[in-house]
C-alpha cells in the first residue's frame, strides 16, 4: 500500500528504494541495437523510477524504484503522475494500460538533513575507498581515535579503511602509527550522500529514466 507523505519521510530505506530490482532488470535484459524488449519483459523486471514532486529522483543511490504494483496502485490512488512508460502493458477485464517507467509524486517529500549512521552510507561517504591508502577492496572501518583512548563510534572519529590499513593502524592513532588520512571524517548531509551516489551509477538504466538522472560518468548508449 503506498503511505501518505508523512508516513513515507519516516519510512523511505524501506518501502521507497528498491536497489535489488535494478539488478533483476539487468538480468533480463535482452539487448537489440542496445534496447530491450520492452513487449515481452517480464512484469518483474519493470520496476518504475520514482520522482519527488519537483522531478529529481527521491534517491540517486540506492536508486528510487518502486514495483510495477505499487506504482500503479499509486496512479489509480492519484498520489502520481506517470512522466513516461514502458512499452510492456498490463491487461484486465477492467484494465488496459503501459505499465509506468518513470512517475512522479504529486506531493513533496522534504528529504531529512542527516542520512542514517550506517556502514554502507560510511563507505559511500568516503567514496567506497580507503582513507589510508585508497584501495577500494577488502573494505571495514576504523576507529580514527582507538575506543581503548576513548574514541567513540561517531561519523566524526571512523572512516573506511582496507583490512591491510586497519590492521597495520591497530590500537594507535594515526599520528601514532604514521598514517595520514585523505580527509578528515565529517558528518556529511543527504545531499551530500546524494551527490557522492551520482559518481556509483546502477548496472542497468532503462532509457525512459535517463533525462531525470545525472550522474558523474558517460550512460551507455
Amino acid at each position: 500500500m503506498v503511505k501518505p507523505a508523512q508516513e513515507r519521510r519516516e519510512d523511505t530505506s524501506g518501502t521507497m528504494f528498491h536497489p535489488e530490482l535494478i539488478e533483476r532488470a539487468a538480468r533480463a535484459r535482452q539487448p537489440v541495437d542496445g534496447f530491450p524488449h520492452d513487449e515481452s519483459r517480464n512484469l518483474a523486471n519493470c520496476p518504475a523510477l520514482v520522482l519527488n514532486a519537483d522531478y529529481t529522483p527521491l534517491s540517486y543511490y540506492p536508486l528510487s524504484l518502486w514495483p510495477w504494483q505499487t506504482a500503479i496502485k499509486a496512479v489509480f490512488l492519484e498520489r502520481v503522475d506517470i512522466v513516461a512508460s514502458y512499452e510492456r502493458a498490463v491487461h484486465s477485464p477492467s484494465l488496459d494500460m503501459k505499465v509506468p517507467s518513470v512517475i512522479a509524486l504529486r506531493q513533496y517529500v522534504r528529504p531529512s538533513e542527516f542520512p542514517a549512521f550506517t556502514r554502507f552510507n560510511l563507505f559511500l561517504r568516503d567514496r567506497f575507498a580507503c582513507q589510508y591508502c585508497g584501495n577500494p577492496q577488502h573494505l571495514t572501518f576504523d576507529h580514527v581515535v582507538p575506543r581503548r583512548l576513548g574514541g567513540r563510534t561517531t561519523w566524526e572519529n571512523v572512516a573506511t579503511a582496507c583490512a591491510p590499513c586497519n590492521m597495520k593502524k591497530g590500537g594507535r592513532t594515526p599520528r601514532q602509527a604514521r598514517m595520514r588520512l585523505a580527509v578528515e571524517p565529517t558528518r556529511p548531509t543527504n545531499w551530500q550522500l546524494q551527490e557522492r551516489g551520482k559518481a556509483f551509477p546502477p548496472n542497468y538504466l532503462h532509457e525512459s529514466w535517463r533525462d531525470w538522472l545525472y550522474w558523474d560518468v558517460e550512460l551507455e548508449a
